[in-house]
């Protein structure tokens, strides 16, 4: 069987240990041959890389690995796989992407409205300079990108890079979902057959089959208005996670039709979000405090033990294991079904067709074969049509250093509207980001 070489770009993050223990559950049906971690901070990425030589030692001891901060050393390998989770600017500017837009009376959040409008604008540089590098070397490379916020990164990738066709954007959180339907109904995940349609944190479940071709969507639907909804992994989870989930009550209470992505509360309910968020201590204060913490803790620990027996670090968590059997089904042909982002071009025939939309696929060695969805109705279809000018708006503003189309952006967004407000809070975001931003005129 074929060893592949993978390489992850943001090696130091959070995320990461729970990637590497995926590896190593996962080395017999995706074996590799060589994996390198790569990261610009090379203090956090040494904590994480120093923790991976240990666990490897233990559960993957044939696997050839390597860290390092030489981005182009990095690319310059012979690589089947680039695993991208980048940050630009890390929690310090995440945590401005949060604040800023709060102090203006709008939602600070880190993919959503102004605060996903900041760190794509971040984000598209980094991705679009990583593309450029990786296929220098490795022109037939699968980049798998996790770096958000994925919507806007996808549409500025596919305006940038038209012609490449191995580019695959992807989000855990459809995957969360589906895993948190299965605890729910006490049903593996992978046996489901989802339809799903919308645009990266912005779409809904309207079926969700069985095995059998049952829709268990109207069962599941019962059962979360009755007792409520909570992620799979809700012993893990911090508590604002916990809140969102919670909102998917009263979401599918309002709008019974479908079953929401739980980002949609910043979207259909910014008034009654806006009031539990905190000014002065935001999501990112809560990771920072929380699992930065804990994770970073744990690998220290590791190390100081040598050993990774008893680390609570160490578990197989949706975020890791969603990107390896994703490539499984690439590198295997194997056709499996995901929901992934991709050019529309008729999926949903009353979307625009150049729309990066978020629908169900099956993958294989030559990329994503959506499965169509047709026509949505009309309520969907102003909502995704709306935050599709946003996040096309917010590509074309970045690639035509237009202040002017960051202005229409942020007014149409559903988190800000106002016209007044958006050209405050982008004023504040174009001070606070500097050079991490293009010079808007």
């Amino acid at each position: 069987m074929k060893k592949f070489n993978i390489l992850i770009v943001g090696g130091g993050s959070t995320w990461t240990p729970g990637l590497l223990k995926s590896l190593c559950v996962r080395k017999d049906s995706f074996p590799i041959g060589k994996l390198t971690m790569v990261d610009v901070n090379e203090e956090r990425q040494a904590v994480i890389g120093e923790f991976a030589k240990i666990l490897f030692r233990e559960e993957y001891s044939e696997l050839e690995f390597e860290y390092t901060t030489d981005k182009q050393a990095a690319y310059a390998q012979k690589l089947d796989f680039v695993f991208v989770q980048m940050r630009t600017g890390g929690y310090g500017m995440r945590e401005q992407d949060e604040k800023i837009p709060l102090q203006h009376g709008v939602i600070g959040q880190e993919t959503c409205g102004p605060g996903g409008f900041a760190y794509g604008l971040r984000s598209i540089k980094d991705m679009a300079q990583l593309v450029t590098d990786v296929r220098e070397h490795n022109p037939k490379a699968w980049i798998l990108n996790y770096t958000n916020p994925a919507a806007i990164v996808a549409d500025a990738l596919q305006q940038l890079f038209p012609e490449d066709k191995r580019i695959l954007n992807i989000c855990d959180q459809p995957e969360n979902l589906l895993r948190s339907y299965g605890r729910l109904l006490e049903r593996d995940p992978r046996s489901f057959d989802p339809v799903y349609f919308g645009l990266n944190h912005f779409g809904w479940f309207t079926h969700l089959y069985d095995e059998s071709g049952n829709d268990l969507l109207p069962q599941l639907r019962d059962m979360i208005l009755d007792g409520g909804f909570r992620p799979v992994d809700y012993e893990q989870r911090d508590q604002s996670w916990l809140d969102t989930y919670a909102m998917v009550e009263q979401t599918v209470r309002d709008f019974p039709d479908y079953l929401p992505n739980t980002y949609l509360q910043y979207y259909l309910y910014p008034d009654k979000v806006l009031k539990k968020l905190d000014p002065s201590h935001t999501r990112a204060n809560e990771v920072m405090e929380g699992r930065e913490k804990r994770v970073f803790e744990a690998c220290h620990e590791v190390v100081d033990k040598g050993t990774t027996v008893g680390a609570s670090v160490v578990h197989n968590d949706a975020h890791g294991e969603f990107i390896l059997i994703v490539a499984e089904s690439i590198a295997y042909n194997k056709g499996d079904n995901f929901i992934v982002i991709i050019k529309n071009e008729g999926i949903i025939s009353n979307l625009p067709d150049d729309a990066m939309v978020e629908v169900a696929a099956s993958l294989t060695a030559n990329g994503p074969r959506p499965y169509a969805v047709g026509e949505i109705p009309v309520f969907y279809k102003g909502l995704i049509e709306g935050q599709y000018a946003y996040e096309r708006l917010t590509v074309e503003a970045y690639i035509e250093n237009s202040y002017q189309k960051a202005l229409q952006a942020l007014t149409l967004n559903r988190t800000v509207v106002s016209a007044q407000k958006a050209r405050e809070v982008l004023d504040a975001l174009i001070e606070a980001n500097g050079d991490f931003w293009p010079e808007l005129k």
